[in-house]
């Protein structure tokens, strides 16, 4: 006997087989769905212009429509595969191979509105967000209406081509910042001598705070700007650097502060000399000086990559001389100079993640990637940007598997990094030891090379008469 079918609509009789009950057959519900939105309709009144333009005006429009806006932008923008075949079946096609040492462009951030024609002038990744880089501007010359700073804040999670927010203000913008421990602030240092403040809840795109404009604050420059300490100590300190030797003030280009160190710091000058120095203490203030350079110091970079090895004394350099050069805390003097490059040498960054690797850009638009324990003489990989243009600004990824650079046109690269340069092997930091002690010989050879040279040559000297 055929099983009689079982509908949603039944119970279980008291002798455990189904009770079935009749389903009455589905109305015709066209004359309900084609009335319901003619009574809808009747029901929406039309706002008058007034009122709509009312609507525009009010706050918590603006916060949904601001909000709205980027959500919608983020789907559009999205790229996935849906033809994906999960079996296997497909043949693999050819990708990039990241395995290896390349470099590979991954994205090129760029407004037209905002960034173009204005010089890259500093990076910042976010500690709480890490798809987000804030990058400043200067002015745009060709725009003298637009405001003369600008900061974009680029999201690298989403495909679209906008800016995720837009800060400006009065002055060119000469470094940036995010708040490390407030995720909604942003700092800027600008050409006026300001520190200002921004603030990505506020509807308003100028600062929520800034300095004042007098001598109790900045008259010069302000061309890097760093948050350190912790949750619940930091604050914004004020000194003075000038050295015992010299008459005049430090003019202060590049600041970085060692690995773990809150208290001192180093700092590059427009005279190509660098200082180390204290923010605290009876000897707060400059402390020594590191002699070498022959043209204004562009960056300062502290190694930052943690192993079982201590390499935190380590900071290389970067120069208007065309050079970039590695020094250790414990000696004044360059442990070793690169001088691969053939134009200023615009920035320059350690690896956060791999001992002897570090990046540097120069005017000619090209970025090396070095690994020290492979090679000293030449970087292990370079790239050249399109159109040769002048790289301003170099940034490592938290993660050390990107490297972002930004020029003098208002454009910012993204680099995807090679496996074997952004992770390193365990025995890096072991290789490293080695290849500074090699650096140290070879130095110590020069040093006696030099010596007898001119010792020889004395000898040949003649007084003149």
């Amino acid at each position: 006997m055929d099983t009689p079918p079982i509908y949603p609509n039944h119970r279980h009789s008291h002798k455990g087989l189904p009770h079935i009950e009749m389903v009455s057959p589905a109305q015709d519900t066209a004359v309900t769905i084609a009335v319901e939105p003619e009574e809808r309709r009747q029901k929406i009144r039309d706002l008058s212009e007034e009122e709509k333009k009312q609507i525009m005006l009010r706050e918590d429009f603006h916060q949904f429509f601001d909000r709205a806006s980027r959500i919608i932008e983020r789907a559009l923008y999205e790229d996935l595969d849906i033809l994906i075949d999960y079996t296997g079946s497909r043949e693999e096609q050819d990708g990039d191979d990241k395995s290896g040492i390349k470099l590979s462009l991954n994205r090129t951030f760029f407004d037209d509105r905002w960034s173009k024609n204005r010089t890259v002038t500093s990076f910042d990744w976010s500690s709480q967000f890490p798809e987000l880089l804030v990058a400043s501007y200067n002015n745009n010359e060709d725009s003298p209406h637009d405001p003369d700073g600008v900061c974009l804040v680029w999201n690298m999670k989403f495909k679209k081509t906008t800016p995720e927010y837009i800060f400006h203000c009065q002055s060119a913008v000469m470094s940036t910042c995010f708040a490390k421990f407030h995720p909604n602030l942003v700092l800027g240092g600008t050409y006026s001598g300001q520190i200002v403040l921004w603030d990505n809840r506020s509807s308003k795109r100028t600062p929520v705070q800034r300095s004042p404009l007098s001598a109790i604050a900045h008259t010069h420059p302000v061309y890097c700007v760093q948050v350190v300490g912790t949750q619940n100590a930091h604050n914004l300190d004020t000194m003075e650097l000038s050295h015992q030797k010299q008459s005049r003030p430090v003019s202060v280009t590049s600041l970085s502060f060692p690995s773990g160190d809150y208290n001192n710091f180093i700092v590059g000058s427009e005279e190509g000399t660098i200082y180390t120095a204290c923010r605290h203490g009876s000897k707060a203030g400059i402390h020594e000086l590191f002699e070498g350079h022959q043209g204004p110091v562009t960056g300062i970079s502290s190694h930052g990559a943690q192993g079982h090895i201590d390499f935190s004394h380590l900071f290389l350099s970067s120069s208007m001389d065309w050079t970039v050069k590695l020094w250790s805390l414990k000696d004044n003097k360059p442990l070793y100079s690169f001088e691969d490059n053939g134009d200023y040498v615009c920035d320059v960054a350690w690896s956060p993640v791999h001992p002897s690797v570090f990046a540097c850009v120069d005017g000619m638009g090209r970025l090396d990637v070095w690994n020290l324990n492979n090679d000293t003489e030449l970087p292990t990989v370079s790239v050249v940007a399109d159109g040769n243009p002048a790289l301003n600004r170099v940034v490592w990824t938290p993660s050390g598997h990107q490297v972002a650079v930004g020029d003098d046109l208002g454009r910012v690269y993204v680099y995807d990094v090679g496996e074997q340069l952004a992770t390193p092997k365990n025995d890096e930091w072991s290789r490293f030891v080695h290849t500074l002690q090699e650096l140290e010989n070879n130095k110590a050879d020069q040093e006696l090379d030099t010596i007898n040279n001119l010792t020889s040559g004395n000898s040949y000297l003649l007084p003149i008469r």
